[in-house]
């Protein structure tokens, strides 16, 4: 059996503390209180800062007793398109197969206008549930996320190694009615020092 290490016995709760704070943001600044929000990944985990909101939760297996029980990564047709307001996101994309189709999934589910909360792990020990595939830089989301509009992008820093962070959290909006991807070749980037 592996023994966590100082570092992650220091800052996995501190990274726990920045995904908690970032969903109360989530919630308090871009949900209404009649919306449907689905939690993907739920794992039976409490969310009481959704203060009697609609919740659905969503995984790819029932062991954990979900709602829906479906796989991010394909098209999902007992989920139709644009059926939730929100979708919660924490913590999961690390652990998908394919991500580029989990966001294409999460586009499609959610509604035009409708608010995506995605937290992920950069430096962080490989964790359960496996498979652990992933680490995605600001980079790597901001091509990830391409389709969506960016409206928060948080990021917890490794003391002492900014271009580290421990964790992300980004809040993306659907803002439109087509599910046809951009090329990702056609984004700028700048220079990092």
């Amino acid at each position: 059996m592996t023994l966590p290490s100082e570092f992650d016995k220091t800052y996995f709760p501190v990274s726990r503390a920045f995904i908690n704070e970032t969903r109360r943001e989530f919630i308090n600044r871009y949900l209404q209180p009649d919306d449907v929000i689905c939690d993907i990944g739920n794992q039976g985990k409490n969310i009481p800062e959704l203060q009697g909101r609609k919740l659905v939760t969503l995984d790819i297996t029932a062991d954990t007793g979900p709602d829906i029980v479906a796989d991010i990564t394909r098209h999902n047709a007992h989920i139709p398109d644009g059926h939730f307001d929100a979708l919660l996101c924490t913590e999961v994309l690390e652990h998908v197969v394919e991500p580029f189709a989990a966001v294409r999934e999460l586009k499609r589910i959610v509604k035009v206008g409708g608010y995506v909360l995605i937290t992920t792990p950069l430096n962080c020990r490989i964790h359960g549930p496996v498979p652990d595939c992933w680490r995605f830089t600001e980079f790597g989301l901001k091509v990830l996320l391409r389709d969506f509009e960016i409206v928060l992008f948080r990021k917890l820093d490794t003391p002492d190694r900014t271009l580290f962070p421990l964790e992300y959290g980004v809040v993306v909006k659907r803002v439109s009615e087509s599910l046809v991807e951009s090329d990702p070749r056609e984004m700028t980037f700048q220079k990092v020092d």
